[in-house]
């Protein structure tokens, strides 16, 4: 009976442990973002770093600052859940280790009944006489039965007691242990807010000194506003050229189909006359003139079609060249990033100047902020379109990739050639770092003359 009152307890303590399992997949995974924000932290630091080491503050400077606050405000939160996980599991673990002392409690006080009652009949002598007092052989063996039982009895309370006892120390020490590591995150959590305080004061630092700047911030404003311009203005004569090239090619087919189809249709048409004239049936004639009537039909489709190719406002595409832009477009939000370390210092599209108030940017793609010396790759297949040098923008190489056009601005240099055949992470170039001490990359993405906003085809990093 003893042991029977036991196992529902011991049921209950198994179930109770079940959700335990999915512990530490939930903490891996906290745990794996915290290391990937302080991996981001340390990237933006070392950027940051080169940028202080001009003693003029600049907006590359200004940009480090706040990706390490952005990703600092991410480490804080991430911390914050791991807290409030930890916090859960030391309730969990409280109440389990109360629930396991009074199980404890009622297991040895059993036992002691047990033991008490087992002293009744200690010697041999009395359990001889219990057995032999019996009036049939039957009872004989029933009490023999019973004294057996007692003793198994007595010995899975001593097994239970012991397990309990274990089980007890286990999750005292995983007590002992959650409260330790909370102990380390609360202070992990002090020092970081620290940090965010710090990194706050030094941006309100940088953005005052801008402020002061703001003459020499006008003007290069208009000195990028400009090599914007030129640089839209080369890409839009790069991919009117290359629809125009594809247009030619194109009609260029069309038209050998269109003579074809009208050759074939003169043929027809002149096999219907030799029939007229030479007598032929009735059904013969009208078979050939049914000919020459589908024949110029089709002829003038052919016609049509070749003046269709030369008004086009999209690249035709080869059927590989075809097969390569499915490919892009299929791997949209996985692509693989231009380069290999930094982030995004200035997004795409229209927002406010980080600095000058009332003044609005416009960013055709998005600047990606790297360390000094930092090679670009192209990000998928292609074939280089062009290759280019802007005022502002430095060296420039646009990549086509079927009817998409991807495009890497502000190289120091460049290590391929128009014409030449890409693949997915070969390096490009080396990106540009100004006299600022800022190495950014401007990247951009196309569809034809469509301007998309890198970010949504870009991979996570």
């Amino acid at each position: 009976m003893l042991a029977l009152t036991s196992a529902p307890a011991q049921q209950r303590r198994r179930s109770s442990a079940k959700p335990a399992k999915e512990t530490p997949k939930t903490k891996a995974q906290l745990e794996r973002e915290r290391r990937n924000n302080l991996r981001r932290i340390k990237e933006a630091s070392k950027i940051l770093e080169q940028t202080q080491q001009k003693k003029q503050s600049s907006l590359g400077q200004l940009n480090a600052l706040k990706e390490k606050i952005t990703v600092q405000q991410q480490v804080i939160k991430s911390t914050s859940s791991q807290l409030r996980y930890i916090e859960t599991g030391v309730k969990k673990t409280a109440t389990d280790v109360q629930l396991t002392q009074a199980e404890l409690a009622r297991l040895k006080a059993e036992y002691a009944r047990l033991i008490y009652a087992a002293s009744k009949s200690t010697n041999a002598y009395n359990r001889v006489m219990f057995l032999f007092a019996a009036e049939s052989f039957n009872e004989f063996m029933l009490r023999l039965r019973y004294v057996r039982q007692y003793s198994e009895v007595r010995r899975q309370q001593v097994s239970s007691i012991l397990r309990t006892q274990e089980q007890l120390h286990q999750q005292l020490s995983t007590l002992t242990e959650q409260k330790q590591e909370k102990s380390s995150l609360l202070t992990t959590q002090v020092s970081e807010s620290r940090n965010l305080v710090t990194m706050r004061t030094q941006q309100d630092q940088v953005v005052q000194q801008l402020s002061q700047q703001e003459q020499q911030l006008q003007k290069e404003l208009a000195e990028r506003q400009q090599a914007v311009r030129q640089l839209d203005n080369l890409i839009a004569q790069r991919v009117r050229e290359e629809i125009a090239r594809a247009a030619r090619v194109a009609a260029a087919k069309a038209a050998a189909k269109a003579a074809a189809a009208k050759a074939a249709a003169k043929a027809a048409a002149e096999r219907a006359e030799r029939a007229e004239r030479n007598n032929a049936t009735a059904a013969e004639q009208a078979t050939a003139k049914r000919e020459a009537t589908e024949t110029a039909e089709a002829a003038e489709v052919a016609v049509a079609a070749e003046e269709a190719s030369t008004h086009v406002d999209r690249v035709a595409l080869t059927p590989e060249t075809a097969e390569l832009s499915s490919s892009f477009a299929e791997n949209r939000g996985r692509l693989l990033w231009p380069v290999a370390r930094g982030f995004v210092s200035q997004r795409f599209g229209r927002h406010p100047h980080p600095v000058l108030k009332h003044v609005t940017v416009d960013n055709r793609g998005v600047d990606i902020q790297t360390t000094a010396g930092e090679p670009a790759r192209a990000i998928f297949d292609g074939k280089v379109l062009t290759v280019a040098n802007i005022a502002g923008m430095n060296n420039v190489v646009m990549v086509q990739h079927g009817e998409y056009f991807t495009v890497y601005a502000k190289l120091r240099t460049v290590s391929v050639s128009e014409g030449q055949t890409v693949k997915m992470r070969q390096p490009i170039g080396t990106v540009y770092t100004n006299p600022e001490g800022t190495t950014e990359l401007q990247f951009q993405v196309w569809r034809n003359s469509t301007n998309l906003n890198p970010e949504q085809w870009l991979g996570r990093k």
